[in-house]
């Protein structure tokens, strides 16, 4: 094994160590060992993933087995990694926003009696992301896919005390298992036609997967195993009609929200299809699939954000409308824009839930954003940055988040993929819902008149369907009368800090390299149809000019305007929203119970199982079972026993004339069969 082998090797390994040491000898190096092995184990892993990107920058790349488990009918089940630009560029990402996690964590969960088991589980998930990403085979895709899953299942049910909890939780595992069974029906397709696991195999045979048809079906079998593979990405990723299970997920700690659903866990699915674009650029039709679900996902779940109440609910909504917008991407074969988007949505939304948890620090644990307001005198810091955040999340010019959205916005305008006019209908509409639910979310919760500190803590979002941040029933939660919020500890902000560094420089930096240059070559496979990066890169001079010009453009309007209208509405007629409120009370309804998914849900899916389960506990366990196969036996012998004893009287002459008989009827079976 080579040196930058064992260096590959080291980086999922190192977080994997410092879990096992916080997580099983926890109480033996206690809370200080557990953060320290664990923080440690990850600026190991950021260090080596620097490492590994200069050497892939340097033309280095590697795809290769580190270990192979077994070989079945031919197939091969190895351990494998490929490191090229797109896992590198994960890489990165995944420990960078960890690290930071890791020590913003030491401040918030500063009280929490599950301190070690906390720090080894998110250690934990880190490993289990890494794998993922730096995967050469889809065994090894799968077993990081569903180890997110498995760590993602035990962080939002962390406070296992709390019904809302472990509700969240058991949601989210469920509508994983739906995606997941989909993506598990792609990789079997694929091994059953091409009778490899290997990425690089598999590929080399996709022009003959695209001539052939399903054997019972005959629909056409590359268009079958790119949709059943989003299904999965649609699961992870969080895109309608599976989206349900990320809002509630925001049960768990503010780090994990960080960590899994804005910057890891959650961009699974648009790291795989990505991954998978020499599959899916043959086949348009699953293209316009992704497309659809994704710009669906972006508008609407946008609306969603509009009127939540709670400060993590509202970047939880943001999330899932940023997913689409991803997702769009990879829709009109914009790959490199969708990871792009990935990576800079990354550092800032991630920024902006450690800022929501500031927040609630410093609201004594008060999630409700009706109850701030004026928060930029007390908390300088996450004020800042929050801003800086929102700047980025809304794409204002010079924002990392303005070249990745601004991009992904022109390769849609450029496509000719069925579905695309309606895409682009929702991602303009979008950049407007965006600004206006965030900024909403700014001027609630940093400015205006001052609403804190009454008796009444209405801390509680509107639903009213979960509970604050801290586990412990008997904490005060909100500010008492005449208390202030203040800032948070040096460990909570300097991850705010670090963070909105790249939510402000690397979109200005990293645009042409990703996007125009050669980054992605070898990577990314883009078809000669699908011209939407190309167009784009034929107008791009720069990424002084490109912000210059987004001055000029129709998104960059639209979003002013949808701050503007935040402005309006929240700092100068705040009466204004309870007015339309009241006017559109159905629509506000509507959006309230978020589409009524989760009823419908509740109704056809949870409804149908109990029906179900009691028409097979009543007539397979009591009638079949219970009624034929036990006690009717039981009766069908005393049935047999009530006849036989006719024949047992004790007379002699009886007998002999049953013996009698018995003999004729043998006699005459023998002679007809002779």
């Amino acid at each position: 094994m080579s040196d930058m082998q064992k260096l590959y090797l080291l980086v999922p390994l190192a977080p994997l160590a410092g879990a096992i040491l916080a997580g099983l000898f926890g109480k033996l190096i206690g809370r200080t060992g557990a953060h320290v092995a664990t923080i440690l184990g990850v600026a190991v892993a950021f260090a080596a993933s620097v490492l590994v990107f200069q050497d892939v920058q340097a033309g280095n790349t590697f795809n290769g087995t580190i270990y192979t488990w077994m070989n079945a009918g031919g197939v091969n089940f190895e351990v494998g990694f490929q490191i090229d630009a797109l896992t590198v560029m994960m890489m990165l990402v995944v420990t960078f926003v960890s690290l930071m996690v890791h020590i913003y964590t030491i401040g918030y969960m500063h009280d929490d009696p599950g301190y070690q088991r906390f720090f080894s589980y998110i250690s934990l998930f880190t490993f289990s992301m890494l794998m993922l990403v730096m995967s050469n085979n889809f065994l090894q895709l799968f077993f990081g896919w569903e180890a997110v899953g498995l760590v993602s299942y035990l962080l939002i049910g962390f406070w296992y005390d709390r019904p809302t909890a472990i509700y969240a939780n058991l949601k989210a595992f469920l509508v994983n298992r739906v995606g997941d069974f989909g993506f598990l029906l792609g990789i079997g397709l694929i091994v059953a036609y091409t009778g490899s696991l290997n990425y690089q195999e598999v590929f080399a045979k996709a022009q003959e997967l695209s001539a052939m048809d399903m054997a019972v079906t005959g629909w056409p079998l590359l268009t079958a195993i790119c949709i059943c593979l989003f299904i999965g990405a649609m699961g992870k990723s969080a895109q309608v009609p599976l989206h349900v299970w990320l809002p509630d997920s925001m049960e768990g700690p503010t780090p994990i929200s960080a960590l899994i659903h804005a910057a890891t866990m959650v961009t699974a699915g648009i790291f795989m299809v990505a991954r998978m674009s020499p599959l899916f650029e043959l086949s348009d039709v699953a293209l316009s699939f992704v497309l659809v679900i994704g710009a669906t996902t972006a508008l609407f779940m946008g609306f969603l954000g509009i009127v939540q109440n709670d400060i993590k609910r509202v970047v939880a909504y943001s999330t899932l409308s940023q997913l689409g917008y991803m997702t769009v991407a990879l829709g009109v074969s914009a790959y490199s824009a969708a990871v792009f988007h990935l990576m800079t949505h990354a550092f800032f939304k991630a920024l902006l839930f450690l800022g929501a948890g500031s927040v609630i620090i410093g609201m004594h644990h008060d999630q409700d954003m009706r109850n701030m307001g004026g928060l930029w005198k007390y908390m300088p810091i996450t004020w800042f940055t929050s801003l800086l955040g929102s700047l980025a999340l809304i794409g204002f010019p010079f924002f990392s988040g303005f070249y990745s959205k601004d991009s992904i916005i022109e390769a849609v305008h450029a496509s000719t993929i069925p579905g695309a006019g309606y895409a682009l209908f929702c991602v303009m509409a979008g950049v407007f819902v965006t600004a206006f639910y965030s900024f909403r979310m700014y001027f609630l919760v940093f400015h205006g008149k001052e609403r804190f500190g009454h008796n009444d803590h209405a801390h509680h979002d509107h639903h009213g369907d979960h509970d604050d941040e801290e586990p412990s029933a008997d904490h005060h939660h909100g500010l008492a009368p005449g208390q202030k919020p203040h800032e948070s500890p040096w460990v909570v902000t300097l991850p705010l800090v670090l963070l909105a560094i790249p939510s402000v420089l690397i979109g200005f930096f990293t645009i042409q390299p990703m996007l125009f240059g050669d980054w992605f070559k070898g990577v990314i496979f883009v078809g000669e149809n699908h011209v939407g990066i190309k167009e784009l890169a034929e107008h791009f001079h720069g990424s002084v000019a490109m912000a210059v010009h987004g001055l000029q453009t129709a998104p960059f309007w639209l979003a002013m305007g949808g701050v503007a209208v935040a402005w309006f509405f929240y700092m100068v007629k705040p009466g204004i929203p309870a007015a339309i409120q009241r006017t559109f009370s159905p629509l506000h309804t509507l959006l309230e119970n978020k589409y009524y998914f989760d009823r419908f849900n509740e109704i056809f899916f949870a409804g149908g199982a109990r029906l179900l389960g009691k028409g097979l506990w009543k007539g397979g366990d009591q009638a079949l079972i219970d009624g034929v196969a036990i006690n009717g036996t039981a009766k069908l012998v005393g049935w047999v026993a009530q006849i036989s004893r006719l024949f047992q009287t004790g007379h002699l002459y009886q007998y002999a004339f049953t013996m009698i008989i018995g003999v004729f009827v043998l006699l005459t079976f023998w002679f007809n069969r002779a």
